[in-house]
C-alpha cells in the first residue's frame, strides 16, 4: 500500500485522523519533524482512537531521510499550485504521497526537490485555499487504493456497528 508523507504537520488531531486512515488502510504513514505537538498529545490519542498499534507510523528528522526511506518510489507532492489532478495518475503500491502543513502547504524548497515526480492537486471549488490535512490525505489514498483494487480490503463492510 501507499506511503502518506505528513511534512512538518502542525496539529493533532489531523494526525491522529491518519494514524487511524493507515490502520484501516494499511498505507504507511510517515511524519517529518519538527511536529507541531508532541506524539503523547491527548488529540492525537483521541482522534487515533485505539488504532495506535494497528498503524505504521515512522517519524523522520527531515524530508531527505524520509525519501531516503522510501527509495524509488515515486513521490506526489500535494498543492493547489498546479493543473495537474491527483486523480490522473495512475498509482502504484509504493507511491509516496506527500502533504505539507496546515496553515501553509509544502514549502517551495520541499516542491522542488528532485524526488518529486509531479506536483498535483485535488480539485475544489475556485477561491478556496484548501481542504483539512486529514480529509486530503485519505481522499488521495482512497483514490489510489482504489486504483489497486483495494488489496487486502477484506469482504466486511464500512458501515458502523449497530447500537
Amino acid at each position: 500500500m501507499v506511503h502518506v508523507v505528513f511534512h512538518e504537520p502542525r496539529i493533532a488531531g489531523n494526525t491522529g485522523n491518519a494514524i487511524r486512515l493507515a490502520a484501516v488502510t494499511g498505507c504507511r504513514l510517515h511524519l517529518v519533524e519538527p511536529l507541531g505537538f508532541d506524539l503523547e498529545d491527548t488529540k492525537l490519542r483521541r482522534a487515533g482512537l485505539d488504532y495506535h498499534d494497528l498503524a505504521t507510523t515512522t517519524v523522520h528528522p527531515d524530508i531527505d531521510e524520509a525519501l531516503d526511506a522510501v527509495p524509488g518510489s515515486r513521490v506526489f507532492a500535494f498543492t493547489a499550485h498546479t493543473p495537474h489532478s491527483f486523480a490522473d495518475e495512475a498509482y502504484r503500491p509504493d507511491d509516496v504521497l506527500l502533504f505539507g502543513a496546515e496553515p501553509t502547504g509544502l514549502p517551495e524548497a520541499v516542491l522542488a526537490h528532485p524526488r518529486i515526480t509531479r506536483r498535483v492537486r485535488i480539485p475544489m471549488l475556485p477561491a478556496r485555499r484548501s481542504l483539512n490535512l486529514a480529509n486530503a490525505a485519505s481522499i488521495a489514498v482512497y483514490e489510489a487504493w482504489r486504483q489497486l483494487g483495494y488489496d487486502g480490503a477484506g469482504a466486511g463492510t464500512t458501515a458502523p456497528p449497530e447500537a
